[in-house]
């Protein structure tokens, strides 16, 4: 894993600090806020750079624009709920580049908070421009990038602008991502236990081959369980099945058998004959599902032998919810995972937005080591890659050793 420097390590007294962080927050149908906890995982890094007498300046994207400028994912609310959860004022810049930001900036004073307007508003933020990454570098005498949910992203904010400011580094949440993936796969107490689920195979092929490396025992569950199930032998129905997966699927059972890794699948299913929240359902062992029938959750007997498996476990990783959750009918498989992990006496880590749904609507948040707020940047941790925005404040880094 790259070495990376954070904030705390830089002087920050009377310097312009602009923090990248993730505001993409969910808005309700009148455009309020509905979740603010992107929001509230950044404020251990702003108030530390006001502690220490910075200026600081804020910047992150909200939705997909796609450069067009639409006021209803304008930053305004974030401001107004930043201001409250600060307790002082955030001033609202109409822009995040360009001469009126540039004076705004200039008439900053020790203390004071300004958030720059949606980077997404410009195409050139998602095309990793080197001229709108030096605009953004000219607000600011250091950089810290702490949207740890943006970090597999090219993106101007957290690459381009790495190459024009002199000190860069990450925040206290990034640096709390990082370390707990450290903690998951770099050096984890073993038995480590990951929990794979979700719809579809083809999003998690690496994941699982990478995993396969790493860990003692391997839960698949989900849709994408049944991709496995039928490269075993079994007929799952109309169940979700990627055919053209079946040999990869083959291909990791092997390699799981070979390194000696214990792998579970599920041994029974809640079944319906359609796909819709009023269907017919019944639980069936996985040889039993009927022709014309689907699986949709993982059955009673799958989560006792999915629970019995993490009973040891001294570090267990999830991703991906264990059935459509979504529909109450089909719901209990994933609560149950929930349970079983929020009461486990292991370090608990969990990435993947549905599977950070689950665990809130279970109430169990607090139970659990740590919920990853990047579901794309922690998949890609998952597959064993690095990430660009690490990557960019690491060489930034030896880019400044070489300097000095």
């Amino acid at each position: 894993m790259e070495d990376i420097p954070y904030i705390n390590e830089l002087d920050l007294k009377g310097k312009r600090v602009l923090i990248r962080a993730d505001f993409n927050v969910p808005l309700d149908e009148k455009g309020n806020i509905s979740d603010d906890t992107r929001i509230r995982g950044v404020l251990p890094t702003i108030n530390y750079a006001l502690d220490e007498g910075a200026k600081v300046i804020l910047a992150s994207h909200l939705g997909r624009p796609k450069g067009k400028f639409i006021p209803e994912m304008g930053l305004a609310t974030v401001a107004k709920r930043l201001g409250r959860l600060l307790g002082k004022e955030v001033k609202m810049a109409p822009d995040c580049v360009g001469d009126e930001v540039k004076t705004i900036i200039n008439y900053m004073g020790q203390g004071e908070v300004v958030l720059l307007e949606n980077l997404r508003f410009h195409q050139e933020e998602e095309k990793n421009d080197e001229t709108f990454g030096k605009q953004l570098a000219e607000l600011c005498d250091v950089f810290i990038n702490d949207a740890f949910a943006t970090a597999h992203r090219s993106h101007a904010s957290n690459i381009a602008i790495t190459h024009h400011v002199p000190e860069c580094a990450g925040g206290f949440l990034m640096n709390k991502e990082m370390s707990y993936f450290e903690k998951a796969l770099g050096n984890p107490m073993r038995p480590l236990v990951a929990i794979i689920g979700g719809a579809k195979v083809s999003g998690k092929i690496e994941v699982l081959e990478n995993l396969i490396d790493k860990v003692d025992k391997l839960l698949i569950g989900g849709g994408m369980a049944f991709t496995f199930l039928k490269a075993r032998g079994y007929d799952v129905g109309k169940s979700l099945v990627e055919n053209d997966l079946l040999d990869m699927a083959g291909k990791i059972i092997e390699k799981a058998k070979t390194k000696g890794v214990k792998l579970y699948m599920p041994v029974d299913c809640v079944a319906a004959d359609r796909f819709d929240a009023a269907a017919e359902t019944k639980v069936v062992a996985i040889q039993e599902i009927p022709p014309d029938w689907m699986g949709l959750d993982i059955g009673p007997a799958t989560t006792m032998l999915f629970s019995a498996a993490l009973e040891d476990a001294k570090t267990i990783v999830w991703n991906g919810p264990m059935g459509v959750f979504e529909m109450d009918a089909f719901s209990r498989g994933t609560y149950a995972m929930v349970t079983t992990v929020a009461n486990s006496y292991a370090v608990t880590i969990v990435g993947g937005g549905d599977t950070d749904v689950a665990i809130h609507r279970a109430g169990d948040s607090a139970k659990i080591s740590y919920i990853s707020t990047g579901g794309g940047a922690f998949l890609e941790l998952l597959e064993g890659k690095d990430l660009p925005a690490i990557s960019a404040l690491h060489k930034n880094k030896v880019k400044q050793r070489e300097v000095t």
